[in-house]
């Protein structure tokens, strides 16, 4: 086919993307393609919140990625979910509204990365938010990212904020103001008792827009390149191979994995380890794939007497009923819970100046995601390691697009990460044993209350670490003078012209909380940055003639 010519290419319609096209084409005079390899969110459940249970997992929604064995976890090898539709993991993940600390983005500026400190951030959250407390110091109103506050609550819940603060975490109600600390219930992306994905809040208000087009079941295969400049891409849909031309930037906005695999296969990354898989190189750039970072969960499960949870009723047919009818009514209830409901976040040793803990509690227990819960009642106390010291990779196994990447996390590599996964596990044990929980006669299912030694409690760790799908990293930004950058502060590929990379890849370290919020405002700021280039690079090609 012939080319098509836009002014703007973007690679992925997920978290980052379809923020990227609503802002690109607010201009009219901006002509805007955006490529998604997978589908529609018209699925009922990309939209009921409870509906993760069956969207990971399922190839209709997610691409069923599993990472190499880990050393680290027994050796085992973990599904590694990534969201298959418009809207990409924020239609598939915990709805979880969590900005990080300031200090992450402070560390971003003293990196040399100017204009990331959370002075520089902080607005853009404020900016595209919707939250429900209103407009006021933190928060912003009429934005197209809503918040709202979870719409419904459970005893065992309640009872382990009581029993945190016992142990000496103090009660916090919005864990979005640059400090995360104390423990309370989560903001989720939600509006009315649905979901509120990307694809919802900023692709769908503006696919009416005769300047922005959007290709789905679009598997882009490689760049193209002039030289070292990126000119269009090549990508394969209904049985054909088409080429789309970009008369200014194409920007990659696949995520953590298929961002690096498509620089990777596009000939931008290590330039031995392409040449071994036939990959002519167009740039060095050895970064690419590496610097993978993770949130390690480890979920400690604890059996209750005398408390209502969900397993006993997700385990009845006349409650599966009640749950549906009390939904279909009034948008309430069991179905419209995030994979989450409670956080807490707190220190796992008086070695940090800030929380370096993450809490995910459930009134739930399952072996893992995509499975039924538990038969007997019970609930679980995920705890995460907020910034492992540990790094992986993400790399590409051979010459194909269609080949599924190699994905080694290396989960509790480090001393550091090991030291942190067991005293986690002893803090979550600090916790239970508060009055306000024992009261229902908690009995450790997970990892095991058996476990007693420092060597014990890591080899638990071992056996029940998985992931919480915040990959970040692969393609860092970082000045020239680092040779592991891939981007630089304005999103730019390191030594190619008219390529950025805009998601959650570009992360020089991870943030201190669930990262698709970040990964939101990465977006939304690299928008405004490829604008004013844009406006910079037309001002001078004027004063130029």
């Amino acid at each position: 086919m012939a080319d098509d010519a836009f002014d703007y290419v973007v690679v992925g319609a997920g978290s980052a993307g379809c923020v990227l096209a609503n802002r690109l084409s607010k201009d009219p005079a901006n002509k805007v393609c955006l490529l998604e390899a997978g589908g529609k969110d018209n699925w009922i459940w990309f939209h009921i919140p409870v509906g993760y249970l069956f969207a990971i997992g399922n190839p209709r929604s997610d691409w069923m990625f599993t990472t190499e064995s880990e050393p680290g976890l027994n050796g085992r090898a973990l599904n590694y979910p990534r969201g298959k539709v418009i809207g990409g993991s924020s239609a598939i993940n915990a709805m979880i509204y969590m900005r990080g600390q300031r200090e992450d983005y402070d560390h971003w500026r003293q990196l040399g990365l100017e204009g990331w400190g959370w002075d520089d951030v902080r607005p853009i959250f404020r900016g595209h938010v919707d939250h429900y407390l209103g407009a006021g110091e933190h928060h912003g109103a009429g934005g197209e990212w809503r918040v709202e506050e979870p719409r419904m609550r459970w005893p065992i819940l309640d009872s382990f904020i009581e029993a945190a603060e016992q142990a000496g975490i103090p009660r916090s109600s919005d864990f979005n103001t640059g400090s995360n600390e104390g423990v309370g219930y989560f903001h989720v992306n939600q509006r009315g008792g649905r979901r509120w994905s990307s694809a919802r809040g900023f692709l769908k208000p503006a696919l009416k827009r005769p300047n922005l087009k959007l290709e789905i079941h679009a598997q882009v295969l490689r760049i193209l390149f002039e030289g070292r400049k990126a000119v269009g891409v090549e990508f394969r849909q209904g049985g054909f191979t088409r080429r789309i031309r970009a008369r200014r930037e194409i920007i990659l906005s696949s995520g953590a994995i298929a961002s690096p695999q498509l620089l990777q296969l596009s000939g931008v990354g290590d330039g031995d380890t392409l040449r071994r898989l036939g990959i002519d190189v167009v740039h060095h750039l050895p970064g690419v794939g590496a610097n993978l970072q993770d949130h390690l969960q480890l979920r400690p499960i604890y059996k209750v007497r005398g408390v209502r949870t969900l397993n006993e009723q997700y385990g009845s047919l006349f409650r599966k009923g009640y749950m549906a009818l009390e939904y279909a009514l009034f948008r309430r209830g069991p179905l419209t819970m995030a994979p989450s409901q409670l956080g807490a976040f707190t220190r796992s040793s008086p070695d940090y100046a800030t929380p370096n803990l993450q809490f995910h509690v459930q009134p739930l227990s399952l072996d893992k995601f995509g499975e039924a819960p538990h038969t007997f009642p019970a609930f679980t106390a995920s705890v995460c390691n907020l910034r492992p010291t540990s790094r992986g990779s993400v790399g590409i196994r051979q010459a194909d697009p269609f080949e599924k990447p190699s994905i080694r996390p290396n989960y509790l590599s480090t001393e550091e990460d090991q030291r942190v996964a067991v005293d986690s596990l002893r803090l979550v044990r600090h916790i239970v044993s508060q009055p306000a929980l024992q009261r229902f006669h908690p009995q450790e299912y997970r990892p095991g209350g058996d476990l007693v030694s420092d060597e014990q409690l890591l080899d638990g760790a071992r056996a029940i670490g998985t992931t919480i799908f915040h990959p970040v990293g692969t393609a860092k930004m970082g000045l020239g003078s680092d040779p592991m950058a891939v981007t630089d502060a304005r999103l730019r590929v390191h030594g190619i012209q008219g390529l950025r990379v805009v998601d959650a890849s570009v992360m020089p370290t991870i943030t201190s909380g669930n990262t698709n919020t970040p990964t939101i405002m990465i977006a939304d700021k690299g928008a405004t940055m490829i604008l004013e280039d844009a406006r910079a690079a037309a001002g001078m090609s004027g004063r130029a003639s």
